[in-house]
């Protein structure tokens, strides 16, 4: 290590009143929740406008003094080259520095000097805080969980980075102001009338956010020209938002860093020693040489670790700067046809096991089925989190969905009962976010299923627990949860009970049939069960037509209350699944349980046969889509007879091995894993959309189209059917239709009524629509949408009888003007 002179110190004068600050917070008034509400506000690394930085960390394993205080200190790495953040892999020299933080409590505290603040154009300096662990002689590293910048995931140090500039040089500014203001000067962000939603790395031509700003840039600049956007675009089009699959940190490549997984690693001459004879850790300042590695874990998105959930996954950013979202945001703010608000679906009710090395005890409750429970009824944690969305809901975005409200649980030892904390989602969905002079009270929308997993927890959940006590939010209603399976026949004559649940008090949920849990919920349908074949000639034409359903859409998006929401793998009809690449204890276990149905329901022969598709698989000898099958379903049987024992596993899989066309590697336990991460890689490939842009159904896409604009032209659609709306269905052995007529209020300022008719299922069907719902037999009524296939014209001959098959449906309007008064 080169000697350099230390240039970062802390400023003993800016440091006491910054304690000075913190100590009368702890000696006020105010509860030990209220008290770390204030002090988490100033956690972290804050680069200020003097050009100082403030810094804080709450460590409570510390607060016992321990250690001494000189083997506690933070270290800073500041680059003293330029770095390439789009650039795979690269060794830059950094200065080291460490500097002393004043100890408070379970709190450190200090105000320096000296670090360079990341910008859209440089890395700023990264920091992380180190001690002596006196029962192992370890030195141990204490990541910001706060931090703004992860450029190289939750395992290396964080960035300093200037937040104050992110947001005056931010596009949309002049956006934030818009709307009305209650006493207190907040803004009320209104929920949107439809929403599309995204995973980046799957939605985005080049994986990153920086690639899904390219879209909606050039579709602008088409739209600004009056130019026709591809088949693709207008599946991004007539949406007033977008949902972002979750963006925080999740979880990475488990093991020592320098076996090559790390993103950040240090030469092992630069690694941090122990002097045993005076008991301390050499520390001295100056230059090392540190390799970095742009990250590359692949995840659908929920499987995250809380730590840094205040900054973006550097997986989806190209760049590696907070910017990227920042420009995305702004983007979609300043679409020429209008804003599109962007909402952030994030998870807090539970981590990934990883997070137990990340953070300190007092986050975590225990084991639940996802990993870890999250302690929220910690005063200081439960701070803490609200502290993270805060953060993030400050870069801009307009909307929440809080991901399983239901797993949001505690022991209450008043009642003896474990009960929901309420008041922590509540408080969710009323944090205030601040961008300029703004301030804006953010919609929200939950997912909450409770009892889940209770046994029978499908049919006895209301999903209306969140919105009796917030009746301005909105939940997942039953028809787009996680067990919808539309390729069942006779699926939604079972599910009529729902349906008119969805007619009568749907206004509050988000509604549809295609999303992330769904689709792939799609994939796990047993093929030996009653499909419904009208669907499709083969298992993936089936799942394509259930979850981009022309009956159903129609009903969604023409009749049915509550606010639609489409996924865009579903609407592009692109392959989906669980997707994680970083798992090496359950990885094998995982692909196990996703591998055959991913295969079965969404991969043909031609589409394996593509020589870009499946490299990683085919490089391993797995050459032929009908042995992978066999050999997947083979690895999945052994694994539920062996109890994941990984050694027998091999040995059995060995066997099949051997009897394969193509030569295969041997099956050893490290082969199993390697394959896990393999299919992982090629699965996570196949599902981006674009791969589907030239196998597109026009008519399909424009109709869909045509169903949005209609939904954004009558928004009191949203409203629950009056007494005097009609809904109803056909339904026999060889078929369910459903058909229905609303009328719009007399606040809408025009007299509309819609009559629709989908059939929902089953053999064709003669409808008679106006028979069935009394309709006057004028020619008032014009085809407002009817769906491919269905030809219908607007004379009421046709419209008196016509014929429906399974997935047509046909949506009729009928306009009175109002007399004025």
């Amino acid at each position: 290590m080169v000697a350099t002179a230390a240039s970062i110190h802390l400023l003993e004068t800016e440091t006491q009143a910054l304690l000075d600050w913190a100590e009368q917070v702890h000696q006020s008034d105010a509860t030990l929740f209220h008290k770390a509400q204030t002090l988490a506000t100033r956690l972290g690394a804050h680069y200020r406008a003097d050009g100082l930085t403030e810094i804080g960390f709450w460590i409570p394993e510390l607060g016992a003094d321990m250690v001494q205080p000189k083997n506690i200190y933070l270290e800073v790495f500041t680059p003293q080259e330029a770095i390439a953040p789009v650039q795979s892999r690269q060794t830059v020299r950094f200065r080291r520095d460490t500097v002393e933080l004043e100890k408070q409590g379970e709190y450190f505290w200090g105000v320096l000097a000296g670090m360079q603040a990341g910008t859209r154009d440089r890395m700023g300096s990264f920091y992380w805080l180190r001690y002596l662990d006196v029962n192992s002689d370890d030195v141990e590293v204490v990541g910001d969980c706060l931090a703004y910048s992860l450029p190289y995931g939750v395992y290396a140090p964080a960035e300093l980075y200037d937040m104050s500039g992110l947001e005056r040089d931010r596009a949309d500014l002049d956006y934030f102001a818009l709307g009305d203001a209650d006493d207190q000067g907040v803004i009320q962000v209104h929920p949107p009338s439809n929403i599309l939603q995204l995973h980046v790395n799957t939605a985005s031509p080049n994986g990153y956010l920086s690639g899904l700003t390219a879209v909606y840039q050039g579709i602008a600049a088409k739209l600004k020209a009056q130019q026709p956007l591809t088949t693709a675009e207008q599946n991004f089009v007539g949406y007033d938002a977008v949902q972002l699959l979750p963006i925080e940190p999740t979880v990475e490549y488990l093991g020592k860093h320098h076996l090559g997984h790390g993103f950040f690693t240090l030469q092992d001459d630069d690694m941090a020693d122990v002097d045993h004879d005076t008991e301390t850790v050499d520390r001295d300042p100056g230059t090392v040489k540190i390799s970095l590695k742009k990250p590359n874990t692949q995840n659908w998105g929920y499987d995250i670790v809380i730590f840094g959930s205040s900054a973006t996954n550097p997986s989806v950013l190209e760049t590696l700067r907070p910017d990227e979202l920042v420009e995305f945001i702004a983007t979609l703010h300043n679409f020429p046809t209008g804003p599109i608000q962007v909402i952030f679906d994030i998870v807090y009710g539970h981590a990934d096991n990883q997070a137990i090395d990340l953070l300190n005890g007092r986050f975590m409750k225990g084991p639940n089925m996802y990993g870890q429970d999250v302690n929220h009824q910690n005063p200081t944690v439960r701070a803490i989190l609200l502290e993270m969305q805060r953060r993030k809901n400050n870069t801009g975005v307009d909307g929440i969905r809080v991901d399983g409200a239901q797993d949001f649980k505690f022991f209450n030892p008043l009642s003896g009962e474990v009960e929901y904390d309420d008041v922590y989602l509540s408080a969710m969905a009323e944090v205030l976010q601040t961008v300029g002079n703004s301030q804006r009270r953010l919609f929200s929308i939950f997912e909450d299923g409770r009892p889940w997993p209770a046994e029978n927890w499908e049919e006895v959940s209301t999903y209306r627990d969140i919105v009796e006590f917030k009746p301005d939010a909105f939940q997942w209603g039953p028809l787009i949860f996680a067990h919808n399976t539309p390729s069942l026949r006779q699926f939604w004559d079972r599910k009529w009970r729902r349906v008119t649940e969805q007619m009568h008090q749907g206004e509050c949920w988000i509604t549809g049939c295609g999303n992330h849990d769904t689709l792939r919920r799609g994939t796990q349908v047993d093929p030996s069960l009653d499909i419904n074949w009208n669907l499709g000639d083969g298992l993936p034409q089936v799942l394509n037509s259930a979850y981009d359903n022309p009956a159903i859409a129609l009903m969604t998006y023409g009749f049915s209350p509550g606010l639609p929401m489409d996924f865009i793998n579903c609407t592009m009809h692109a392959p989906w699944g669980f997707l994680r690449n970083t798992d090496d204890r359950y990885g094998v276990k995982v692909v196990a349980e996703e591998a055959v149905g991913f295969l079965d329901w969404q991969i043909i022969p031609e589409t394996f046969d593509w020589p870009e598709l499946f490299p990683r698989l085919k490089a391993m000898g797995f050459t032929k889509l009908g042995e992978l099958r066999q050999f997947m379903q083979s690895l999945y049987d052994a694994i539920e007879e062996t109890d994941y024992d990984l050694d027998a596993v091999a040995h059995r899989c060995q066997t099949l091995a051997d009897q394969a066309t193509t030569p295969l590697p041997a099956m050893e336990v490290a082969t199993l894993k390697t394959l896990a991460k393999t299919f992982m890689e090629d699965a996570h490939d196949i599902c981006n959309v674009w791969l589907q842009q030239e196998n597109l159904n026009p008519d399909r896409v424009a109709y869909n189209l045509a169903l949005r604009r209609f939904r954004r032209a009558h928004p009191w659609l949203r409203q629950n059917l009056s007494t005097l709306d009609r809904f109803n269905r056909i339904h026999t052995d060889a078929q369910t239709v459903f058909y229905g007529l609303r009328s719009s209020p007399a606040e809408a300022g025009s007299r509309v009524q819609v009559a629709m008719v989908a059939h929902m299922g089953g053999d064709p069907l003669t409808v008679t629509l106006a028979d069935w719902l009394q309709l006057d037999g004028d020619d008032s009524w014009r085809v407002a949408v009817r769906s491919p296939g269905v030809a219908l014209e607007n004379s009421q001959a046709a419209l008196s009888a016509f014929e429906l098959a399974d997935s047509q449906a046909v949506l009729l309007e009928r306009l009175e003007t109002v007399p004025d008064r």
